[in-house]
């Protein structure tokens, strides 16, 4: 008998906050597991100095990046279905992942930093307090450098020198966020843009950038699951 065909790559791609969070801060204070401590549910993102909200931008770029991915076969599974509910938290995030033995999650956000701040930077797992993620954090690293080098190639956007726990430009490493410490499939958070900034809020605000953000992404993942041992 012939060999089955193969199964489709997953990929979640998870567009940070939602539209309705800033309405319900009890459930966005309620706090949830982190790895190894908890955190609170969510928050409610940053925004333009013109009033463009983070939750807006996630999730229009997360549904033009699965429209890609979903055009070459790719299985995609969005966290939220639309930009006006609540949540989810943070833990359900990466279950959504975990749940769907997803071969990459891609946690989409736009950073609210000083603003003098510019430019994008990947997030890639550090081990979490709790030593949950272990497994999971070099397929990661590979992933955050893939997806560093076609979002900078889509967009013209230059890496970010400013985050903390900087490796290099456009690349940190951190232990502080839930969706990376719970995830137990590659996992990386992008942040496409400092939102305070004026040159970056200009770009985040027009839908061509936004298109050339998701053309990054969708390039990225591509390249991360062309390559990765799985």
């Amino acid at each position: 008998m012939p060999a089955p065909p193969p199964s489709p790559d997953v990929v979640v791609l998870d567009p940070g906050h939602n539209g309705a969070n800033a309405f319900h801060p009890e459930e966005l204070g309620r706090a949830v597991p982190a790895g190894g401590f908890t955190k609170p549910c969510n928050t409610t993102g940053t925004a333009t100095d013109g009033g463009y909200p983070e939750h807006a931008f996630a999730f229009d770029v997360a549904l033009r990046a699965a429209e890609l991915l979903r055009h070459e076969g790719v299985t995609v599974v969005l966290t939220r279905p639309d930009d006006s509910g609540v949540g989810p938290c943070v833990d359900a995030r990466a279950a959504v992942a975990n749940d769907a033995g997803a071969d990459l999650a891609v946690s989409i956000h736009a950073d609210g930093a000083a603003a003098d701040a510019r430019g994008f930077h990947v997030i890639t797992p550090a081990v979490a307090p709790d030593g949950g993620n272990a497994s999971i954090v070099e397929i990661s690293a590979r992933a955050a450098l893939d997806l560093r080098a076609a979002f900078g190639a889509a967009t013209g956007q230059a890496p970010a020198t400013y985050p903390g726990g900087l490796l290099e430009p456009g690349l940190t490493r951190r232990d502080d966020l839930a969706g990376l410490n719970l995830a137990r499939v590659p996992a990386v958070f992008i942040e496409c843009a400092n939102m305070r900034n004026a040159t970056d809020a200009a770009a985040v605000v027009d839908a061509s950038w936004r298109q050339r953000a998701a053309e990054g992404i969708a390039d990225g993942v591509r390249v991360f699951l062309a390559t990765s041992p799985r």
